[in-house]
């Protein structure tokens, strides 16, 4: 009896050993291990290698990183790129406006660490709001940083950093003449991404220095890029403001301009090789608005070359139909392939990569008819799209 006892208990075992775990269990296991959960956990737990697939920029369309701190004494100093900030405290104000539509839509809650039970707190809220994907991060952003990951800082604070005149180095990493010399952060320098490795001289020598870098928002990843290279170069304090520029004039109004800026191009039309519909140039010189570029799509796509200037991987999360994919910073190493035959678009989610690659291809080769799309460009799960041209 005592052995059937003893065969039956290892088999139970051995089926348990066995069974199959979800994903999102492990991903939990993983995280409980390093710290139990508590009775006021949430019951949904993920670690930071899957919070890093999400922490990118540009910001995807398919999550929401909510920092559940607060603002001043902790968020604006510091946070995971892309993350939105809704304070535990302020949690039943700001929700509404800022949760999105969709509540099948991955939420992920952080804070302060294992200690700190304000994500947890927030994503009961956000369960209870009807939100169905929901997960929480325990470690939240001291490991983040711990583990040498990217970090984050509001204008709020670079406002603050600025008004008392503390050390450091702003840098701006858009296009010089295009968006830089018509508008930036008082006080930023501009080191144009393309243009990095030829103006590190401009970088501080001690490489202690605080350097914060920004360009045209969640969409734009010319800081990001910038930020990595200060990194591999030594630098030991480096930061990015993602909501960039035009966050920045939002709250605190235009920034410093150069002391001549180009007077905006006249509107001049043009056709696309002889046929199609007319490309409308936009107020910046070189740019096609967005209501002709629209047209060209809807009408006759064949009859231009659209190029997205994006990295392959933001390429790969959706773009024009018909569209080829030339980054930027390849562009210079492809400039002698480009076609003759027909207009060529390039277009980013901004207008900063493509203002440079417009640019970049009137230098290098100005008989080709090259123009940019100066917008924000957002596309949908569904293959639509969204283009709201720059004022």
């Amino acid at each position: 009896m005592k052995t059937k006892h003893t065969i039956l208990t290892a088999i139970l075992l051995a089926a348990f050993a066995a069974a199959p775990l979800t994903s999102t269990t492990t991903a939990a296991a993983e995280q409980v291990a390093a710290a139990p959960a508590k009775a006021n956990y949430y019951t949904k737990l993920v670690d930071i290698d899957f919070v890093k697939k999400y922490a990118v920029i540009p910001v995807r369309a398919d999550v929401m990183i909510i920092d559940s701190r607060p603002a001043a004494r902790k968020y604006d100093i510091g946070h995971i790129p892309g993350a939105v900030n809704i304070p535990d405290t302020q949690f039943d104000e700001l929700a509404p406006k800022m949760l999105p539509p969709d509540k099948s839509m991955l939420l992920i809650f952080y804070c302060e660490g294992p200690e700190c039970t304000l994500s947890h707190k927030g994503a009961f809220k956000a369960e209870k709001l009807g939100y169905t994907n929901i997960v929480v991060y325990t470690e939240g952003y001291p490991e983040w940083a711990k583990q040498g990951n990217m970090g984050a800082v509001s204008p709020a604070f670079i406002k603050k950093q600025i008004d008392e005149k503390a050390t450091m180095v702003l840098v701006d990493s858009r296009p010089k003449a295009r968006q830089y010399d018509k508008g930036h952060v008082p006080g930023a320098i501009s080191i144009p991404d393309s243009e990095f490795d030829k103006m590190v001289d401009k970088l501080p020598a001690d490489k202690a220095t605080p350097l914060y870098f920004y360009c045209g928002g969640l969409q734009c990843k010319l800081s990001a890029n910038s930020a990595e290279k200060a990194v591999k170069l030594g630098y030991t304090k480096v930061m990015m403001m993602p909501e960039g520029y035009p966050a920045w004039e939002k709250a605190y109004g235009s920034g410093a301009t150069a002391n001549s800026a180009a007077a905006p191009a006249a509107a001049t039309m043009a056709s696309p090789a002889g046929k199609g519909p007319e490309i409308v140039q936009g107020k910046e010189k070189g740019s096609i608005t967005a209501a002709s570029f629209e047209k060209i799509l809807k009408e006759a796509p064949d009859s231009v070359i659209i190029a997205d200037v994006r990295d392959p991987a933001e390429f790969a999360t959706g773009s024009f139909k018909n569209a080829v994919n030339i980054p930027v910073n390849t562009l210079d190493k492809k400039i002698g392939t480009l076609p003759a035959d027909k207009p060529i678009i390039f277009f980013c989610m901004t207008g900063a990569r493509s203002g440079e690659a417009y640019d970049m291809v009137k230098l290098l080769r100005p008989e080709l008819k090259v123009y940019f799309l100066n917008a924000a460009v957002k596309f949908a799960k569904d293959g639509s799209h969204t283009i709201v041209e720059a004022k």
